[in-house]
C-alpha cells in the first residue's frame, strides 16, 4: 500500500509541480524516488508536525497542492489544532496522510499507536477521511484527494495484507465497495486492515455479503440505507477504536432511517496491555478471525 502510494505521488508530482510533499523527518526509503524524482518538490520540515501543517497552509494558499505526511500517532493526532483551525476553517486543499495506523507500530506502545485518528477528524468539518484496505483502493483515494477542493485524510495501515482487489475499483467519494455477495441476514462492513479479516470471517459462513469502506467521511447515506434494509444485522469492523469511528457512523445513519441492528467490532474502551508483534497486539484486541468469530456466536 506504501508502495502504491509513492507512485500515485511521483506520478501526480511529475505531471503537476504545484504537489509538494511535506515530511516530518522521515528520511526512509519510501521517499528515495520521489526526491529522485521531484527534488524541487519535497520539504522534509523536522520534527515539527505543528509547524510543517502551517506550512502546508501557506503553500496551498500561495496555489500549491500540498500532502503532509506522518505517522498517524502525529498526523493527525498531534497536529488536531492545526489541521482544524490552519487548514480546514480555510477550506484548503491539503492532503493528510497518516501511516502505520491502528496498532501496526505494535513494538513501540501507546505513543505510536492510533486507534483515534478517524473518531478526531469525524467531528471537523470539511475534511474527507479515506481508509483503503489494499493498493488499489489507496490508488482510488488517491485519485479522489488530488480531484477534491478540500482537505482530506489518507489512513494508511498495515502494508502487507492481502490483496483484496483485483484491478483499480471506481467508487466515487463517499461511496462502499461490494466485495462479496451474500443472502444471510448479517452483512459485514469493514474498512482498512479488517477487510481481509471480515473476508476470512465471512468464508466460516454460508453467504454473507462484505462491503469495504473505503471512505469514512462523508458516507454515502442512500447505500448504506439500502444494505441496512437488506439484512437483520451489520456488522462493522475497523482497527480502530468503536467510538467515532466507522461503526459509528454506520449506527448513526442507520438509527435514522432503517430499523437494523448494528454491531460495532473494533478496539474498546482500553489501551494495549502489553507491547508485542503486531498479531499478538491484534489478538489482545480480540481482532483476529477466531476471536470475531466467537463474538458473532454471542449475536
Amino acid at each position: 500500500m506504501r508502495n502504491a502510494f509513492s507512485r500515485a505521488l511521483i506520478a501526480a508530482a511529475k505531471s503537476d509541480d504545484r504537489i509538494v510533499l511535506l515530511t516530518g523527518d522521515h528520511g526512509y526509503a519510501l521517499f528515495d524516488e520521489f526526491r529522485k524524482a521531484c527534488p524541487e518538490q519535497y520539504i522534509n520540515a523536522g520534527v515539527a508536525e505543528q509547524n510543517m501543517v502551517g506550512v502546508a497552509a501557506g503553500l496551498a494558499k500561495g496555489g500549491f497542492k500540498p500532502f503532509v505526511y506522518g505517522l498517524s500517532a502525529f498526523i493527525p493526532i498531534r497536529v488536531l489544532e492545526q489541521i482544524k483551525l490552519d487548514i480546514c476553517y480555510e477550506q484548503l486543499p491539503v492532503v493528510f496522510i497518516g501511516d502505520g495506523a491502528g496498532v501496526v507500530y505494535s513494538t513501540l506502545g501507546s505513543s505510536h499507536q492510533s486507534t483515534e485518528d478517524m473518531a478526531v477528524l469525524r467531528a471537523i468539518p470539511y475534511i474527507n477521511i479515506f481508509s483503503p484496505c489494499d493498493r488499489y483502493e489507496m490508488e482510488q483515494c488517491m485519485n479522489l484527494a488530488l480531484r477534491s477542493l478540500q482537505p482530506s485524510y489518507i489512513r494508511m495501515g498495515k502494508a502487507d495484507l492481502p490483496q483484496i482487489h483485483s484491478s483499480l475499483p471506481n467508487f466515487q467519494v463517499g461511496e462502499l465497495c461490494h466485495i462479496r455477495d451474500g443472502t444471510y441476514k448479517m452483512c459485514f462492513i469493514a474498512t482498512g486492515s479488517m477487510v481481509s479479516t471480515a473476508i476470512m470471517a465471512s468464508e466460516r459462513f454460508d453467504k454473507v455479503a462484505v462491503w469495504s469502506a473505503p471512505c469514512i467521511k462523508p458516507l454515502a447515506i442512500a447505500q448504506v440505507i439500502a444494505i441496512a434494509q437488506s439484512h437483520e444485522i451489520l456488522v462493522t469492523l475497523e482497527e480502530h477504536s468503536i467510538y467515532g469511528g466507522l461503526g459509528s457512523a454506520i449506527a448513526e445513519i442507520v438509527s435514522e432511517y432503517s430499523p437494523t441492528r448494528v454491531y460495532r467490532i473494533g478496539i474498546k474502551d482500553r489501551f494495549a496491555k502489553f507491547c508485542g508483534s503486531y498479531q499478538y497486539l491484534i489478538q489482545e484486541h480480540n481482532l483476529d478471525v477466531d476471536s470475531i468469530l466467537n463474538t458473532i456466536q454471542h449475536l
